[in-house]
């Protein structure tokens, strides 16, 4: 019994309801869902191309803004508010929410990044051999990825789009590649996504990117914890409003903590500055998706901390470390 009460099993609970609602929402809850998406701005990677799905995420409207209404700007000589009131309510949305529950959207609610966990659960049930963590030196190299992904495929390429220097591919080029957009179209038995394009050299190029992107990440998350998670271009829109976010990890070290490492090797994106001395400060990295495995692994009392403004909704101990390392080596036994 033990074993289900714990912040991980919480977590499982709330991403397999999320995916089942993200996936196939419009067709489960038809009673009161129209087929109208709950929001089209999530800060997360739930795909529009799930034409059973429940929601879709911000990228999607974002593209499509720089594609057809910022690029106005340049080639209508149209007014700020015009071109630019579309994207203030995509971004605006997204603060919003981000405030709510900040960057727990990725770690709570994304359908991809619990796909990914799912086959990371598989590989160490098979017995293979898992990347605890990637040393510092390839986190630093891995990390600048997505933000030139976020720029580039979600805001410049799009716009260039629309200015008249890009073909008409370029348009959306991030959800040409996402792999969430094959593995939920897939769940729900709709094969369609997975093809090569022969329409032209880009289509071509950005089709192929996608197949390969998708099969690299299944095959690298029998190994390596949340391998796409690393370079997914959604941290970065996080980002911008992390800080105004409720929900927030808060160190409390001082000489209580001993640097041990615990909160590292358990950190799904392996961020080394958690273990970092800090004293009642956010620690909630740019790459944090506040899955909360550092709270639960952390042996000392009170050290790491879930807040929400100023309540304290879960703290470390000793008592949580040894029954949640006494769990965990009975999964991977």
């Amino acid at each position: 019994m033990d074993k289900l009460l714990t912040l991980t099993a919480l977590r499982r609970v709330v991403q397999l309801t999320a995916f089942v609602f993200f996936v196939y929402g419009a067709m489960i809850f038809t009673t009161f869902y129209t087929g109208d998406k709950l929001t089209q701005n999530l800060p997360a990677l739930s795909c529009a191309y799930d034409m059973k799905g429940g929601d879709f995420c911000a990228l999607i409207p974002l593209q499509h803004q720089m594609d057809h209404r910022v690029s106005t700007l340049f080639t209508q000589n149209a007014g700020a508010m015009e071109a630019l009131m579309g994207t203030l309510i995509t971004v605006g949305t997204v603060a919003v929410l981000i405030l709510i529950l900040n960057k727990a959207f990725c770690g709570w609610l994304c359908p991809l990044g619990f796909f990914q966990e799912t086959i990371t659960m598989i590989g160490t049930k098979l017995g293979l051999t898992q990347l605890i963590s990637l040393n510092r030196e390839t986190i630093n190299k891995v990390r600048p990825i997505k933000w030139f992904i976020f720029l580039f495929l979600v805001l410049i390429f799009p716009l260039l789009t629309g200015i008249g220097f890009l073909g008409h591919e370029w348009g959306n080029p991030y959800c040409s590649i996402c792999p969430s957009r094959i593995m939920t179209t897939a769940m729900t038995g709709d094969m369609s996504q997975i093809y090569l394009s022969q329409a032209n050299n880009g289509y071509l190029i950005l089709s192929l990117l996608a197949d390969l992107l998708f099969g690299l990440m299944i095959a690298l998350a029998l190994f390596v914890r949340q391998p796409f998670c690393r370079i997914c271009p959604m941290l970065p829109l996080q980002t911008l409003f992390k800080k105004i976010g409720l929900l927030r990890l808060v160190k409390k070290g001082s000489s209580s903590c001993e640097s041990c490492g615990n909160c590292v090797k358990a950190c799904p994106m392996d961020i080394y500055e958690i273990q970092d001395s800090a004293e009642n400060k956010n620690i909630t990295h740019s790459d944090c998706t506040l899955c909360g495995r550092c709270i639960e692994f952390c042996p000392h009392d009170g050290v790491m901390n879930f807040k929400y403004g100023p309540l304290t909704l879960l703290s470390s101990s000793k008592e949580g470390f040894k029954k949640r390392t006494k769990i965990d080596k009975w999964w991977k036994g």
